[in-house]
This record gives C-alpha cells, structure tokens and sequence, in this order.
C-alpha cells in the first residue's frame, strides 16, 4: 500500500513524463493501483484539507488512469477529452505534488470526457465548472503537464493561506 510520502513532488522528473494507455490485460492490476490512490487522498485530506482526484503518475504509476472521489469513487482509465468549451474561465489551481503553492490557470468551462471504467465499459460524461477543471487538471498530469506550466503569467503563484 502507498502512503503520504510515495507521492511524487514538485521537480521530480516522472511528474513530466507521458503516461502509456492501461491495456486490457493490466486491467487487474488497476484495483491495485486505485487502492494506493486512494489512501494518499485520504493522507493528503486529513494533513491538508483538500483532494477530490488523483491521477496515477503522482504516485509514479505512469499509466492513464484518475481517480476521483467526491461524493462517490470513479476510474477514468485511458481517458479523452472531446467538445472542450471555447469559453475558459481562471481559478488558483492547487495540486497535491506541491500542496501548499496555488497557481492561478485558465481552463475551458465544459467538455466530455470518454474513458473506460474499472470494468473496461466504455463512458462518456459531459461536465462542467468545478469537474470540468478538475479533470483538465488530472489530465494534464498523464501528459506530464503542471499547472505551473499553465500559469496566466509570471504573478500567477501564491502560498496558501
């Protein structure tokens, strides 16, 4: 089982890397994985107050997979994003690999997102707003992108309060 300090912080290099898609036959190990990815969001609400997702290379699982849990747990294995709003909107973005640094981002206002669940059933969810962001910011991370690199321009950075 993976803890608190598996988790994988600003500056180390896995964090910029390109996740590989979950083929079928890995689909086993992905109970396994979604188990270590929700122990550190538990870790990381109970230290910092805050994790609605996770996405697997945080824990140097370098496969397309997130992890979601908000009121109920969803998998987004192999993930893709399709009708992204043309109207984007900008929040201070927070990530569980530098937890106490947020960087104001803008992000589309809705899109879908197609992927396959833990039972490689096929899926598509239109989501707005708060999900919508969230997501971009999980899918960023499979394509080894930081929300430091989306920042709006270089006053785009604060410690949390």
């Amino acid at each position: 089982m993976k803890h608190l300090n598996d988790l994988l912080l600003l500056g180390d290099p896995r964090l910029y890397e390109v996740c590989e898609p979950v083929r079928k036959e890995e689909l086993p190990l992905v109970k396994e994985w979604v188990a270590d990815l929700h122990n550190v969001m538990e870790e990381i609400r109970a230290k910092y107050n805050f994790g609605r997702a996770i996405a697997a290379p945080q824990l140097g699982i370098m496969k397309r997979v997130i992890y979601m849990n908000i009121d109920k747990p969803v998998v987004f294995i192999n993930p893709v994003f399709e009708n992204l709003s043309e109207e984007m909107f900008e929040l201070w973005d927070d990530c569980m690999s530098f937890p106490n640094l947020l960087v104001k981002v803008k992000r589309h206002k809705s899109l879908t997102i197609n992927y396959l669940n833990e039972h490689w059933q096929e899926q598509s969810w239109y989501i707005e707003d708060a999900l919508s962001e969230l997501l971009q910011h999980e899918y960023d991370h499979l394509n080894g992108i930081l929300c430091t690199m989306r920042a709006i321009d270089d006053k785009s950075f604060q410690w949390r309060a």
